[in-house]
């Protein structure tokens, strides 16, 4: 990892990772909402969600960490980690509103530091709200805009205040008498409703979160690989011994006056010594989230405009530090259209979704390349995949429990921005784990395959074709792609070596089950029976070279039957095959069949028609006397039709190679029809399975 960078601010994990991490999870939720968890759930149920929550957190920090030790990390943060993970496409799409959700934060918690100046000067109601917002947002961005230095060290005086809050807490005690109800800021505070324990749960987990915009700062950082993971870690767990040991305060300075904890969203303050630093707390954890929200944002715009997702000229930088003051800009100018257009709660669902989408991501990455294991996963941190998958999982389950319709809004964004990056086909610089992933997911699919019977309900052609340049063959090339489609899979041989291929070419349980050859020449004799004798089925292909073997109007697929037996139920599967490919859409299959001694036409087309409809398939019966050279009448019946199975036999135990080529070479005069198709079952399965004898 380079730890001399030539741009950003080169932060240490304290100021760059901890400070704006810490300061977003022990926010204004912490002063106004507790009292009504602790009211709502009582003690123990309050430890076990804080530790639930927190547990999610950190599971998702530990993957952080995992993916930032093993790549150069520049800016960008969260988006930058996915976008290296999973592709440019679904980077943008987790990316974009990621962008969106720390923008419009700042507006959130701009309205709530709004709000709670309200709560300790009531004169300040007689305020604008909105003219109130706009000039603190006006503040904190000049703030960023001057020195992302300066706004880091802004965090450590709002750091202290927080921490000064919290002793007066810790120092404080009981009320005197039970205060009357006060109003909880909106979206803030509790709802006075007492609720169930995973009500409660989804309701406070976004107040644990905040990670975020520390991993955001990575561009920023001297030596992100070792900041990344102390920074993240550090901040979750001093989150967590802080909001363990509020509600055991809270609970033995108020006991089991519910009714005070579900109305008083300002019980804190009653309950500290100094209650005015409380009011500060409060203060300081509004704006310290709204300033780490608007110095994560614009470097996230700024890492999406580097990669082309949005407007380059965006993410422009300035000064030797390349701060993304146009991204700034951006992001000022949207949170303060959301700061006076108002209402903003009624969006935070979708805020906080966006937030857990990433984090879901950013677990299921690192469990992914923990699981693949692929040589360029070298992280420093290594972290079981098993916890990264209960991160994953955690989160995907806390986005439903906030909210459904939040969730289904957020995926629909995301979907959107995927499908217009999708079709920009962007080009990225870097590799990206979805080829390993698909390799991955083949090479086990592979491993359960081989532990598997073959059957004929799973029956699929896995094609092995000898015939010379394929592009001297369309009609060939045609047949095969209709037969395979998106059921089998086709591989072309050496016609040279055919009967060494046959044997050894596969791999491991996808071995070809059927071999396909371009002619009947007896010159191929010995590698069909070589085939035969291996047990893969036989195609052999007796076509014109031109092109347009299927037709676009109506057109016959014959089939000359003798019953299931034998090779039927083989050709009788390929012609399935063909005629629901896009290829064959327009064949009708027909059933032909010579009359042998001692058959009627009548019985035998009715047992024909009756084993069709007992089939549920469509297909016409066509009967042929028999004669003298029975293989020529399937040349005269089947002259117009452009694709033709004929049955081939076995070869005899016994017999020679030169008897099998006189034999094809019989055959292929007999039968003269531009495109028939000899077929001879060997597959060690039953085709009759497929269809019911």
């Amino acid at each position: 990892m380079a730890k001399n960078r030539q741009t950003g601010y080169n932060f240490g994990t304290f100021a760059g990772v901890f400070t704006p991490s810490i300061l977003t999870i022990i926010g204004v939720v912490m002063y106004l909402r507790f009292g009504w968890v602790l009211g709502s759930v009582g003690l123990p149920k309050t430890l076990l969600i804080v530790t639930l929550c927190s547990l999610i957190t950190l599971l998702t920090g530990l993957s952080v960490s995992a993916l930032a030790t093993n790549i150069q990390m520049r800016a960008g943060g969260a988006y930058f980690m996915i976008a290296r993970s999973f592709g440019l496409e679904i980077g943008a799409a987790i990316g974009i509103p990621l962008f969106l959700s720390q923008t419009i934060s700042v507006a959130f918690y701009t309205v709530g530091f709004t709000e709670a100046l309200t709560l300790a000067m009531p004169f300040a109601s007689a305020w604008d709200p909105r003219v109130v917002g706009l000039a603190v947002l006006a503040a904190i961005a000049a703030i960023t805009v001057l020195s992302a230095s300066l706004a880091m060290k802004t965090q450590f005086i709002v750091m202290a205040f927080i921490a000064a809050s919290l002793v007066s807490f810790f120092l404080g005690s009981a009320p005197v008498a039970a205060p009357a109800q006060a109003p909880a800021a909106s979206g803030i505070g509790g709802s006075g409703a007492e609720l169930g324990f995973w009500a409660v749960l989804a309701i406070f987990f976004p107040a644990v979160t905040g990670i975020l915009s520390g991993v955001g700062m990575s561009g920023d950082l001297k030596d992100p690989a070792r900041s990344l993971p102390l920074g993240t870690i550090g901040s979750v767990l001093a989150g967590y011994a802080v909001y363990m040991a509020v509600p055991v305060a809270l609970y033995f300075f108020v006991g089991d006056n519910r009714e005070l904890l579900l109305s008083d969203s300002l019980v804190m303050m009653k309950c500290a010594r100094w209650p005015w630093l409380i009011i500060a707390g409060v203060w300081a954890a509004t704006l310290s989230s709204a300033l780490g929200s608007l110095l994560s944002a614009p470097r996230t715009l700024q890492a999406l405009a580097g990669d082309g997702a949005v407007p380059k000229i965006i993410g422009r930088g300035f000064g030797r530090r390349n701060d993304p003051r146009l991204a700034t800009l951006c992001a000022v100018l949207i949170a303060g259209v959301a700061i006076w257009l108002g209402d903003i709660n009624a969006i935070a669902p979708v805020l906080t979704i966006f937030n857990l989408s990433a984090y879901a991501l950013l677990n299921l990455s690192a469990m992914l390349e923990e699981m693949m294991g692929n040589p360029s996963w070298r992280p420093s941190f290594r972290v079981n995949w098993a916890l990264s998958a209960l991160g994953f999982l955690g989160c995907a389950g806390m986005m439903f429990m906030i909210s459904p319709l939040a969730t289904g809004v957020a995926a629909l964004c995301c979907l959107g921005i995927w499908y217009v990056q999708s079709r920009r086909m962007l080009v990225s610089a870097w590799g990206d784990m979805r080829t390993g992933l698909l390799m991955y997911i083949t090479h086990w699919l592979l491993n359960r395959l081989s532990a598997l019977e073959a059957t004929a309900h799973a029956w699929r052609p896995n094609l092995l074709v000898f015939a010379g340049r394929a592009e001297k063959r369309p009609r060939l090339a045609e047949f095969v792609e209709a037969v395979t489609g998106t059921a089998g899979f086709a591989n072309t041989g050496d016609r040279l070596q055919a009967k060494e291929t046959i044997e050894h070419y596969g791999y491991g349980p996808l071995k070809p089950n059927t071999v396909v050859f371009g002619d009947s020449s007896p010159a191929h004799a010995e590698a069909i029976m070589h085939a035969l004798k291996c047990r893969r089925n036989v195609l052999v292909f007796n076509g014109e070279s031109g092109s347009g073997l299927f037709s676009e109007e109506d057109f016959y697929l014959d089939i000359w039957w003798r019953g299931l037996s034998g090779s039927g139920a083989f050709m009788l599967a390929l012609a399935q095959l063909i005629v629901r490919s896009p290829q064959g859409r327009h064949a009708r299959l027909r059933l032909c069949h010579i009359l042998e001694s001692g058959e009627t036409a009548e019985a035998v087309a009715a047992d024909m028609k009756a084993f069709l409809a007992g089939e549920r398939m469509e297909g016409e019966v066509v009967l042929a006397e028999a004669r003298v050279d029975p293989l020529g009448r399937i040349s005269i019946v089947s002259g117009q039709s452009p694709l033709v199975l004929v049955g081939l036999r076995r070869p005899r135990l016994d017999e020679t190679v030169e008897s099998y080529a006189a034999y094809l070479e019989h055959v292929r005069n007999a039968v003269s029809l531009p495109n028939a198709v000899f077929a001879c079952a060997a597959e060690g399965i039953i085709f009759k399975g497929i269809f019911n004898d």
